[in-house]
């Protein structure tokens, strides 16, 4: 049995496997709010031995005398031996270690494999072990943004996952099958493109001494584009600010854009798209990615029909003299949520095996 989970800044997923050789379902997969637990271990705890369920009340059992001799109580069944972890965390891991980039954790490894009685135990970059994964994806669980023409030989493929933070990850062949590289490729300097994005950089430099692409890329980066277009155009609706303020912003200004039921909210979708388009491009041409770059992460699959309307490929293949080279890169929207916790399971299998053999 092994352990597989991925951690992110607002939920945490995980799963145990009986997991051999080839892809398999869960045997149990369970998810949490990040943000409600102070530790990993704290919620690994709560994961690998669950609360005993209630006794039934039984009206006909006779009552006991007060000099009864008291049941031993039943601890919660624990799984059977887990032979091996892995888990992808939003920060950089160094020596198997990792403090977390949206929450104050530290993660160790080797603290986990003493705590919990597990042979052994890998942290992964969250985007190295969804980048794993989408070696594992089927046919169903991506969506086309354009089908490109690539290589006959195995070349480099890369993921870039805007969420609560952005990730990004290359894939490189090493003559027998894809290596995932980690990567803080998401926050790295936020570059504009046209006046309307550096007016939008010079509004986030208000805030932040260092504006990453991170900054705008993601669930708080749409949020601030947003806010810059209020600021700057002054065409907030008032039901729309309303709602806002009264639910989760990114997910008010996504949907009051893709239904076009507000010009600043389909402006916010544009300027999005177009930079994430961008910056995948970016990634792209760093790796030389001619089998295909991804889109990861959950905003992605919430904004497909977005995505899907030539916005993101026009801003992708925008590479002056190599427009031609980015057109040949297949793109493709990882649908499957649950890719990061299949690619740390795929490596928990494989250390599992190692530590058996």
């Amino acid at each position: 049995m092994i352990v597989a989970g991925d951690i992110g800044g607002t939920k945490t997923h995980l799963a145990l496997f009986d997991w051999k050789k080839e892809r398999v379902d869960p045997v149990r997969l369970e998810s949490f709010h990040s943000a409600d637990y102070t530790s990993l271990e704290d919620m690994l705890t709560e994961f690998l031995v669950p609360p005993k369920p209630p006794t039934p009340i039984d009206e006909f059992a006779t009552e006991k005398s007060d000099d009864a001799e008291p049941e031993p109580e039943r601890l919660a069944e624990k799984p059977s031996k887990i032979n091996a972890a892995c888990f992808g965390i939003a920060g950089p891991v160094i020596q198997n270690r990792c403090q977390t980039t949206n929450l104050p954790w530290v993660v160790d490894g080797a603290t986990l494999a003493k705590r919990f009685d597990i042979p052994r135990v890998k942290l992964l970059n969250d985007l190295e072990a969804m980048a794993h994964g989408i070696l594992l994806l089927r046919a169903d669980e991506v969506e086309v943004l354009n089908a490109g023409a690539p290589p006959p030989h195995n070349q480099a493929l890369a993921l870039i996952a805007a969420g609560t933070g952005l990730g990004e990850s290359i894939l490189f062949w090493n003559g027998t099958r894809y290596q995932p590289m980690p990567s803080e490729g998401g926050h790295a300097d936020f570059a504009p493109n046209d006046d309307n994005e550096i007016e939008l950089l010079r509004h986030l430099r208000g805030n932040y001494l260092h504006v990453s692409y991170e900054r705008v890329l993601s669930g708080p980066g749409l949020h601030a584009i947003y806010d810059y277009l209020r600021d700057s155009k002054k065409n907030e609706p008032t039901w729309l600010s309303e709602q806002i303020k009264a639910g989760d912003p990114p997910a008010v200004i996504a949907a009051a854009g893709l239904k076009g039921q507000a010009d600043i909210a389909k402006q916010a979708l544009d300027m999005f798209a177009s930079i994430y388009g961008a910056e995948a491009g970016n990634l792209a041409l760093k790796a030389l990615a001619l089998n295909g770059l991804y889109l990861g992460g959950g905003i992605a699959p919430k904004l497909l029909a977005k995505l899907k309307d030539g916005t993101f490929m026009k801003a992708f293949i925008n590479k002056g003299r190599y427009k031609r080279l980015m057109s040949s890169i297949p793109v493709k929207v990882v649908i499957n949520q649950k890719t990061a916790l299949l690619g740390a399971a795929s490596v928990a299998a494989a250390l599992s095996h190692t530590s058996t053999s």
